[in-house]
């Protein structure tokens, strides 16, 4: 954080951050880590008085209209470097925390939609979409890649809000390693999606619809549980600039799970040996899907992103980036705290869980602290802890809720206007 290379490295232009001012690239960096959804001039008040009561670091109020001119000078990618740094550290070979199944990193991706400011250049950059109400609203699409069992958030993707789920999900190839295991939804099966995956070495687990094609509608029909077949293109799909031909087949194994209310859902898999990955394995693997849908759901619902902090592409590249280090930067907290918890949890009808919203709000009103160079790290962190450990939540196995598909059909996604902070 403090490297003087890490202003060279994220600094938008050469003579940025060059002058002395009051709000260095350092001091904009931190200030943005505090999840900016005030109104600017409330989080600058507030950020300037802990600094200088928690340090005394003589720091001096900026007006707002600096920040922004400063936020433009900053590589939203700042933070993605960030985070990158606690992750390669967090899957470092000697570390015991990290979690495993079968020797696979279980992974996860996923889209969702994002609703941005109205404003000329977002609609020009993402494109306009109707929402329930019949109103026109900027909107993009994000694609994440999520590590389900260490609740790491690996990377994430921005496209137009009607963006393919596969090419955005694609693009997490600069994350993938030989030792992945990638769960998608129905939104993904694919010849060529599949293929990606072989070549790269990488293994996929794939819900597709029980017409999907002829290939699962005849295995459907079969009433075979499992089964290793071949695979091909698909007729009317275009060969220009694929790796592949028409008769190109690539071997894949096709798996049938009932769930309790009968239903039949068909699994489509690059993990073959049905001797090392047995066929009710799969059933509570794809399961495991659902670490990523809670992600999104704490995304948008406790770090509240769609609250952006400015209304250019530049801040919400920024916004979203930050988050997302915040999120990773929770996990790890949280991974340590795993043996203290387990060792609780032996003594209780139930086992426990951090209170996931709470533990954000803690980590908002000290980050800043845990960061800052003359901040004891390892107070905070333990003071952390205890708190996380005060404010857990039991887990209840068991506990399902009817899906309501139409939940939010008709929920009001409005225009986002300017000038719509909030001072409390």
């Amino acid at each position: 954080m403090f490297s003087p290379a890490l202003a060279d490295l994220f600094k938008m232009e050469k003579k940025d951050f060059t002058r002395t001012r009051k709000q260095s690239f350092l001091g904009a960096v931190l200030f943005m880590i505090g999840q900016l959804k005030k109104s600017l001039s409330v989080e600058i008040d507030g950020f300037v008085n802990h600094l200088n009561n928690k340090f005394s670091a003589g720091v001096s109020y900026f007006t707002a209209s600096a920040f922004i001119q400063n936020r433009k000078k900053i590589n939203p990618d700042v933070f993605k470097h960030l985070s990158s740094v606690i992750i390669k550290g967090f899957y470092r070979p000697d570390n015991d925390e990290v979690r495993l199944l079968y020797g696979l990193r279980i992974l996860a991706a996923d889209c969702s939609e994002l609703t941005l400011p109205f404003t000329k250049e977002l609609q020009d950059i993402y494109g306009v979409v109707s929402n329930a109400q019949k109103l026109n609203i900027a909107q993009a699409k994000i694609s994440i890649l999520f590590d389900v069992m260490n609740k790491l958030a690996l990377d994430a993707v921005l496209g137009k809000g009607r963006a393919a789920e596969r090419e955005l999900a694609l693009q997490h190839r600069r994350q993938w390693r030989k030792g992945d295991l990638i769960i998608y939804d129905r939104g993904y099966p694919s010849f060529d999606f599949i293929y990606e995956h072989i070549q790269a070495e990488v293994d996929c687990l794939i819900r597709a619809k029980i017409v999907h094609s002829t290939l699962v509608s005849a295995f459907v029909a079969s009433g075979k549980r499992s089964l290793v077949t071949m695979m091909y293109p698909d007729k009317n799909q275009s060969f220009k600039g694929k790796g592949y031909q028409r008769k190109t087949g690539i071997q894949v194994r096709l798996l049938r799970v009932t769930l309790p209310g009968g239903e039949i859902e068909v699994l489509i898999t690059t993990l073959l040996d049905s001797n090392k990955y047995p066929s009710k394995l799969f059933k509570e693997l794809y399961f495991m899907r659902w670490g990523i849908e809670t992600f999104i759901d704490e995304l948008k619902n406790k770090l509240k992103i769609e609250h952006f902090s400015g209304y250019s592409d530049h801040t919400i590249r920024q916004d979203i980036a930050c988050a997302i280090f915040i999120s990773n930067l929770q996990s790890i907290i949280i991974s340590s705290m795993a043996e203290e918890l387990q060792e609780r949890n032996e003594k209780r009808l139930y086992d426990y869980k951090v209170n996931a919203n709470l533990s954000y709000g803690f980590l908002k009103n000290r980050v800043i602290e845990l960061l800052h160079q003359k901040g004891s790290t390892e107070l905070v962190l333990a003071e952390l802890e205890a708190l996380f450990l005060q404010h857990t939540v039991p887990i209840r196995p068991g506990r399902t809720n009817p899906r309501n598909t139409q939940k939010y059909r008709y929920k009001d996604k409005p225009i986002v206007t300017k000038n719509h902070k909030d001072s409390l």
